[in-house]
């Protein structure tokens, strides 16, 4: 029985990977109503396929197979359809503009005036003063456009143009040398092994990270430790 179980529960986990990886990989808070709801259901159904105790595992194997492939089906539908994507993903409401709170908005959004400055005073805004739009996206976030007083400075505003940062690229990994990350950067093992040298690190094996800086053209290394700081400096 105790092995049966454990059979069942590492092919409903292979099922649940699989439609999973098929239906995209997003964040919690990136999910939809729908998406979430669905999530819980196939869960709950995988939770089932696992403790069938009486020997019939089709049944919940079908029902996550048709959720699994229904839920893939109106992802590609939504990413065709305007209207489908209304129905099934929503659509941002303004809540707040231009120093007008929209009640009607807010009860479609299904939130009272509380809930309202609560999102706002997560977002950093205590006074809507210092807010010129609030819109509800359909994930459920707040996002929100400052007033032009409390917008942060950027360096068009101060004419400056300084250059561009590019993405770092890790080239070295718990002592392994990434190969597709350092091909991309155009360098090579002899590279590596001489800023290795040229920072006094005897082996690949004692990085524990390496970073590629494309700006100044060196590795930045972090080599493996072995103590631990003492106190609880952070805490």
């Amino acid at each position: 029985m105790v092995i049966e179980i454990i059979l069942t529960s590492l092919g409903s986990v292979a099922v649940l990977f699989i439609l999973t990886k098929l239906m995209g990989d997003r964040e919690m808070s990136q999910l939809s109503m729908f998406d979430y709801v669905n999530s819980i259901t196939i869960g709950s159904i995988a939770a089932e396929m696992a403790t069938a105790l009486e020997g019939d595992y089709l049944k919940p194997l079908i029902a996550l197979i048709v959720y699994g492939l229904a839920t893939l089906l109106i992802s590609y539908s939504t990413c065709k359809s305007i209207l489908l994507r209304r129905i099934f993903v929503g659509h941002p409401v303004i809540l707040y503009h231009e120093g007008r709170l929209y009640k009607k908005n807010l009860l479609k959004a299904k939130l009272d005036v509380n809930e309202f400055l609560s999102l706002c005073r997560v977002s950093g805004y205590f006074d809507l003063k210092d807010i010129h739009t609030a819109i509800l996206e359909s994930n459920g976030k707040l996002s929100v456009l400052p007033a032009v007083k409390n917008r942060p400075v950027t360096p068009e505003d101060l004419n400056l143009s300084p250059t561009q940062d590019n993405i770092l690229a890790n080239v070295i990994i718990d002592g392994h040398i990434m190969k597709d990350n350092l091909k991309a950067t155009g360098k090579n093992d002899k590279w590596i092994e001489k800023q290795l040298s040229n920072q006094k690190v005897k082996s690949v094996k004692d990085v524990y990270l390496g970073i590629y800086d494309n700006e100044n053209d060196r590795l930045d290394i972090y080599v493996k430790l072995n103590d631990k700081m003492d106190g609880d400096v952070f805490i």
